[in-house]
């Protein structure tokens, strides 16, 4: 049995999975503010899914405790820098869970663990190298090859979100500040906020990504327009991590990976910009969506 949670600044979503990957149980509950009070946390998921599949016998057999986690994680260190769980920066967070816990800990960026989830029974099941990307509130992205997270020497391979956009022009908008500390990287311009800004930008209209992709799919070709351009503007992103990476698929999750055709749109247009005119890389929804960060992190230990 595999444990895994998504730790997020929100909500602690937990699974259990059978050697097959099969889901034994699940858990969920609010993330407390605080170090101490965030380990219990932690300890107390791992009692309650024990309780749900552990029977008769007391709890059930794990080979470890995988955790899932927004930010910078330096695994080998066992340290985080996490910007929705400030308490965590700089603390040896998997020494410390595992000792509250009781079991081995194993950490993961959350978007690593969406890659591999994906990468194991997802949308890009069977591919040797997956980008895996998520387009939400923020821009992230993980690497798997061979059914093994590629973390980096400082745990930063797959953030591409904090590179400028390629061949920037005038339709794509202003460059506008990144929390990073730099002007116009990728996450400013593809997350959610982003196709609003761009909206603005064509239409002088400011929409939520929902209303733009209803009204697109109503036929409003002011809105159709925008999604055009977001999708350009992610092909054009994309294309120098093909160029690097050479993925055999992209799969791509968060919010904005239900925009309408988003997959289609993107692979028609990377061509343009790859040294490969016509790339053999294939892009998917993922399969497993919000679920893929707990999925993942279960997946850190071996069956």
């Amino acid at each position: 049995m595999r444990l895994g949670i998504d730790l997020g600044g929100t909500k602690i979503a937990a699974v259990a999975l059978d050697a097959d990957g099969a889901e034994c149980a699940r858990h969920r509950r609010p993330t407390p503010r605080g170090y101490d009070a965030t380990l219990d946390a932690l300890a107390e998921t791992v009692a309650a899914l024990d309780g749900r599949c552990g029977g008769e016998t007391g709890p059930c057999e794990t080979v470890g405790v995988g955790i899932s986690l927004p930010g910078v994680v330096d695994a080998a260190a066992g340290r985080v820098r996490a910007v929705n769980l400030p308490w965590l920066d700089g603390r040896p967070f998997a020494e410390d869970a595992a000792r509250r816990i009781g079991r081995p800990v194993r950490i993961a960026n959350d978007a690593n663990c969406f890659t591999l989830s994906e990468a194991a029974d997802g949308a890009a099941a069977g591919g040797g190298v997956v980008l895996g990307i998520i387009l939400g509130t923020g821009v992230g992205g993980g690497i798997v090859v061979d059914g093994r997270i590629l973390p980096g020497a400082n745990g930063l391979a797959g953030e591409w979100g904090h590179a400028p956009l390629p061949w920037r022009d005038d339709a794509d908008g202003p460059a506008v500040a990144c929390g990073c500390g730099k002007t116009g990287c990728l996450e400013t311009v593809l997350c959610g906020a982003g196709l609003s800004r761009l909206h603005r930008h064509r239409t002088g209209l400011f929409l939520d990504p929902p209303e733009i992709a209803a009204r697109a799919t109503a036929g409003d070709a002011a809105a159709a327009g925008t999604l055009a351009r977001h999708a350009d503007a992610l092909a054009r992103a994309l294309a120098p991590v093909l160029n690097l990476l050479d993925p055999d698929i992209v799969v791509v999750g968060g919010g904005l990976s239900a925009l309408p055709g988003l997959c289609g749109a993107v692979t028609e247009r990377w061509g343009a910009w790859t040294l490969a005119a016509t790339p053999r890389t294939r892009m998917a929804v993922a399969r497993h969506g919000g679920e893929s960060g707990m999925r993942g992190a279960a997946r850190l230990w071996p069956a």
